[in-house]
């Protein structure tokens, strides 16, 4: 009989470590992290093989798991498996697989299409001693996540991202073990459905909220302290956050210190320092915001700025934020930065060569070799024939003339001012080959 093409395109877990692993690819009897053993009398497997900790098995065409056996005795010691961008679509695989994995600790199935098969309760004490738990782009239920959850005490980490979610399904049973939760990259818009993860997980620590639409915090300060009493770290690019009040609600998370906010709609008005200058001056907690620490020196810096900054908008006493008036109480009212004019400026030098003495009006910001041409010029003198030696009238008696040798560097940097001396110097050939002196 033949097969179809299906089934023959089919491959097995056991399969593809055979193949990935076969002892002939090892001439010396190992490779990097696989020890080979001879197999006991009766071994279903020809050879056996400890396979490393980690195994990486992405993008392999597994579809299967194999022989219950061959799993076994290849797996005894694999912590941490990767069979994402497989063809895994059948939860009774992946339990066959999962069960004869002893000691498996992270488990990645991103990319296997896992939308159309429920994961039935009875199956799924086989996850029990998964902690970390990656199912990317799989599309699976909110049912089958929240049977897994219900079936794994253990389990501190868990990534759902790309699932196209825009409601959460909420469960009788919560996952109170759960620290991190990644939700990245779904269509989740309205707080009353992230607000169901406290139910969830309530000892969670840090929530991944990237590239969703959440357009708001809408709760009180006694209801964000009740459903997240421990997270830690909150992170909202790409969100669709509008209003400052939603920044300031986030201080009503009890240990909130990590913030990431950055591609927001309420923030695209300012420039990259002002930008953090008003949230860091918004929470006074965060001591990480954006990926970065926060300095003392930043923090006060931040909250100075924060004042000026709605002094200058002259806000009706009644539209200022309440964290104006908290800091104004620290700080008190601010007069305004003096502006200061750091462009390049301007200077006379005396230029010299030979007897010959005549002032010269510089741009500071013009370089080196922009002086060159404008002292051949001024003196009549041919293309690459000059060296250049700068004294400063303050210092000079003590540090002697520098020459100005770098064609690139601006003018500026050399602190010139007016009355200093340009001393010119033409290029003599020596009799040799060797550079010029």
């Amino acid at each position: 009989m033949e097969l179809s093409s299906d089934e023959e395109e089919a491959r097995t877990f056991v399969q593809v470590i055979s193949e990935k692993y076969n002892p002939e690819n090892f001439p010396y009897g190992q490779g990097i992290g696989v020890v080979l053993l001879p197999s006991p009398p009766g071994s279903p497997v020809k050879d056996r093989l400890f396979l490393p900790s980690t195994l990486v098995l992405n993008d392999c065409g597994i579809s299967k798991a194999g022989d219950r056996s061959d799993i076994a005795a290849f797996c005894a010691h694999v912590v941490e498996l990767d069979l994402s961008f497989n063809q895994l679509n059948d939860w009774g695989e992946i339990c066959t697989i999962v069960s004869n994995v002893p000691q498996l600790d992270f488990l990645n199935l991103s990319m296997n299409p896992l939308s159309s098969m429920q994961l039935q309760p009875s199956m799924a004490e086989v996850f029990s001693r998964v902690r970390r738990l990656v199912l990317i782009n799989t599309q699976v239920s909110w049912d089958t996540v929240h049977t897994l959850t219900r079936n794994t005490p253990e389990l501190e980490e868990l990534f759902l991202c790309l699932n196209g979610y825009n409601t959460v399904s909420e469960s009788q049973a919560s996952c109170p073990s759960l620290r991190l939760l990644q939700i990245t990259g779904n269509q989740l818009q309205d707080w009353t459905e992230v607000r169901k993860f406290g139910r969830l997980y309530p000892r969670l620590s840090t929530l991944v909220l990237a590239n969703n639409s959440v357009d708001s915090v809408r709760d009180t300060k006694e209801a964000l302290e009740r459903l997240f009493p421990n997270l830690r770290s909150i992170n909202f690019n790409n969100s669709g956050l509008r209003q400052w009040e939603d920044i300031e609600k986030l201080n009503f998370f009890p240990k909130l210190e990590e913030v990431k906010a950055q591609g927001i709609p309420l923030l695209q008005p300012y420039s990259s320092q002002e930008k953090r200058s008003l949230l860091l001056a918004q929470l006074p907690s965060v001591t990480v915001l954006n990926g970065s620490a926060v300095s003392e020196g930043e923090r006060e810096d931040a909250e100075r700025f924060f004042i000026r900054y709605y002094q200058d908008q002259k806000c009706p006493e009644r539209e200022l934020p309440e964290r104006y008036h908290v800091l104004v109480s620290k700080y008190g009212r601010l007069e305004p930065l003096a502006e200061v004019d750091l462009s390049p400026r301007c200077a006379t030098l005396s230029v010299r060569f030979g007897e010959r003495e005549e002032a010269l009006s510089l741009r500071l910001e013009q370089t080196v070799g922009d002086l060159k041409k404008q002292i051949r010029t001024l003196l009549q003198l041919p293309a690459n024939s000059v060296r250049l030696f700068y004294t400063a009238r303050e210092i000079g008696f003590t540090l002697g003339p520098e020459e100005l040798k770098c064609g690139s560097r601006a003018l500026h940097s050399y602190s010139m001012r007016d009355g200093d001396e340009i001393l010119v110097v033409q290029k003599v050939k020596s009799r040799c080959s060797s550079s010029d002196t």
